[in-house]
């Protein structure tokens, strides 16, 4: 999976995702994709590499790097708490949209229950159907 690629398929997954909005607070070359106000995704430019930084749980993060060459601790961000997804082909499009669906749902169990636009649960066991899990 090449930068643009991986751009198209991040983009997708997160504008998918209920109430996730696309910032740039950081200037127009960084784009923030927030869920009420709260940000779960970034994606930048960085030496001509695209890299999607996402948060995750710190073992899953852990895990991650551990088995996948193009995920790095999270650029410029905590590194228990943030990965990086680098272009490449160690994962599958449809394991980087559950990343991404993971740190969305991160995010959103942060957010007092009466600001949550889904229920974490539930939009997970939704997620898990549709994908035949």
């Amino acid at each position: 999976m090449d930068n643009e690629e991986l751009r198209e398929l991040a983009m997708g997954a997160a504008e998918e995702l209920p109430a996730s909005t696309l910032t740039w607070p950081f200037g127009p070359e960084h784009d923030v994709f927030k869920v009420c106000g709260k940000v779960f995704m970034l994606l930048h430019l960085r030496h001509g590499r695209l890299m999607v930084t996402v948060k995750a749980d710190p073992r899953e993060a852990r895990a991650l790097i551990d088995e996948y060459e193009q995920v790095i601790p999270g650029y410029h961000m905590n590194k228990r708490h943030w990965v990086t997804i680098l272009p490449g082909d160690s994962l599958a499009a449809d394991d980087i949209c559950d990343i991404i669906a993971s740190s969305y749902l991160l995010v959103v169990e942060s957010l007092p229950r009466a600001r949550r636009p889904v229920d974490p649960e539930a939009y997970t066991n939704a997620l898990m159907s549709r994908r035949g899990r």
